[in-house]
């Protein structure tokens, strides 16, 4: 189940500035009239929706552990969502930033508003068309594609006829899903190619709503959590309609499918294609492996992947999404030294803030798993479980939520082939690990293998755009690595010695009112940690995140 549809050079005078000028200096450039205040505005408007969606996220996966806990039914859910998902992110998906984006950039600056208009509506005219088709196929296979996703669920229950029977069921009825979020997948990529995010971040927040409320009404029943992502896509869709009209879209029942924007759009498509099947797999992968591990296994995978990703999405995703459509307005002038520049900061933001996250979240693992999910439906063996994936799983934040700039900083250029061929070989490597970690490692193999391909991924993405695009300011990002790396060493510090006071001091762990304790007094006394430390080491990129 997505969460919402849902893996360089210097200028002359680059040198001569502070290392830190924050995120309204590197898009002070006027980009097509848009100032840097514009992008600060457009950044607080998706961090603000990334941040309540993945906090509704959240509230999703309480409601969620409360109602099921990792029943095996809610095995056969997981599962079923996988078919639906991948509908949606082959079509809708490999357009959306990759391809429409940078394309109608490109046509509305060298052909005018009305080819632009024109290329949109022919693109989404495309894309809902052929998700239709595509999960009307899906639907009729269904009974032979979704044994094979999971084969060994309910093995250890003696339950296997049972909970295929139910995933078959749960995978036609959620197929209605795609057929929306094709539709609207497209109309989020139309308005912030105009700079229009407001709808688009309310967008996943009602998709998330739907889920909470199937959930909430489903009466113990896995099929209420399928009708919640049917009514949360349709809802999705529905909350972005009325802003087209603030774009000036004229939509008209066209298929240019043999003009040049929808042809490039087509080309650009083509391996973004191959990218998301390939992040798809990792997914399917994970779920077909945990299948051999137990039942619970494949619940508690992806409550600790969904947890991992709230800060991914709030930092990565967010920073990323709100800077794309300038960097795609940067790569159609060819003006590569505000690209690059961009590019730079933009990954020095994300990592300067998805380090500590990701040291927090791995030593608040066990607290933060009981106060969020601990109850109803969800015991101790539920944490447990959730707790080995997820301390793995959170050693990925920063390259995760690295990933999310440097590919955008691919399809700014125009090339969707580099970052596929790197997310092919590392779906490969994932393959691989996860086949070699299973046995002797269990859930936590399968989370070890998604965070080393993860920082593979992120390594060689930037090794290479770095090389296409003339070096990504090299010295500022590696003082910005060193200092934040020493700031989180005292974050981690500071914060275990406080977990081993509370524990000397008689807090108890073990319950949900000693663990909130533990998550606020650690917690708190970590981030002054790192904010002391990070001042020290390197104020200017604490000055550039404060000004964001």
């Amino acid at each position: 189940m997505a969460d919402a549809p849902t893996p360089s050079g210097l200028p002359p005078h680059a040198s001569r500035r502070p290392n830190g000028e924050g995120f309204r200096r590197f898009i002070e450039r006027p980009a097509e009239g848009r100032t840097g205040r514009f992008l600060l505005s457009a950044a607080f408007v998706v961090a603000a929706g990334f941040v309540l969606s993945r906090v509704l996220g959240l509230v999703r996966s309480i409601v969620i552990a409360h109602a099921f806990g990792t029943d095996p039914e809610l095995a056969a859910f997981w599962v079923a969502v996988r078919v639906p998902d991948l509908v949606f992110q082959l079509l809708a998906g490999a357009t959306l930033s990759s391809a429409f984006i940078p394309t109608f950039s490109r046509v509305m600056l060298r052909s005018g508003e009305d080819a632009a208009w024109r290329l949109a509506s022919s693109a989404l005219n495309i894309i809902a068309t052929a998700t239709l088709v595509l999960a009307a196929l899906a639907f009729v296979l269904a009974p032979t594609i979704v044994p094979w996703l999971a084969p060994g669920l309910g093995d250890a229950t003696g339950q296997q006829e049972e909970l295929r029977t139910l995933a078959v069921h749960l995978t036609r009825l959620m197929l209605l899903s795609p057929i929306f979020f094709g539709a609207s997948g497209m109309l989020t990529g139309i308005l912030n190619a105009r700079h229009h995010f407001v709808a688009s971040a309310l967008a996943p927040v009602l998709y998330n709503v739907g889920i909470i409320g199937g959930a909430l009404f489903a009466g113990g029943r896995v099929e209420g959590l399928a009708w919640g992502v049917v009514i949360g896509a349709a809802a999705h869709l529905l909350v972005q309609v009325p802003a087209l009209r603030s774009t000036g879209m004229r939509w008209t029942p066209s298929f240019d499918l043999f003009s040049d924007g929808v042809q490039e759009v087509l080309r650009l498509m083509g391996p973004r294609v191959l990218g998301l099947a390939a992040s798809q797999l990792n997914f399917i992968a994970a779920i077909f492996f945990a299948s051999f591990v137990s039942d619970e296994a494949i619940s508690a995978l992806n409550y600790a992947f969904l947890m991992m990703m709230m800060p991914v999405g709030v930092i990565g995703m967010a920073i990323s999404t709100a800077i794309f459509p300038t960097l795609a307005q940067h790569g159609a002038s060819q003006d590569t030294s505000a690209l690059r520049m961009a590019v730079s900061k933009s990954l020095r933001q994300i990592l300067f803030l998805a380090v500590p996250a990701s040291a927090g979240l791995i030593i608040l693992a066990t607290p933060t798993v009981r106060v969020l999910l601990q109850r109803g439906a969800f015991d101790v063996e539920s944490t447990d479980l959730v707790v080995a994936a997820l301390t793995i799983y959170a050693a990925g934040i920063a390259a995760h939520s690295g990933i999310e700039i440097l590919s955008r900083g691919f399809y700014a250029i125009a090339d969707t082939r580099t970052p596929v061929a790197i997310a092919v070989a590392a779906m490969l490597l994932n393959l691989a690990l996860s086949a070699a970690f299973v046995a002797p490692f269990g859930l936590r193999g399968l989370a070890g293998a998604a965070s080393i391909t993860a920082f593979v991924e992120f390594g060689m993405l930037l090794w290479v755009l770095s090389t296409r695009l003339g070096g990504l300011e090299r010295r500022a990002l590696t003082r910005t690595v060193y200092s934040t790396l020493a700031a989180t060493a005292a974050l981690t510090a500071i914060m275990l010695i406080a977990l081993l006071a509370l524990s000397a001091a008689g807090v108890d762990g073990a319950s949900a009112f000693g663990s909130l304790i533990r998550i606020v007094v650690a917690g708190t006394l970590g981030l002054v940690a790192f904010g002391v430390a990070g001042y020290l080491a390197n104020r200017d990129d604490l000055r550039m995140v404060a000004r964001q």
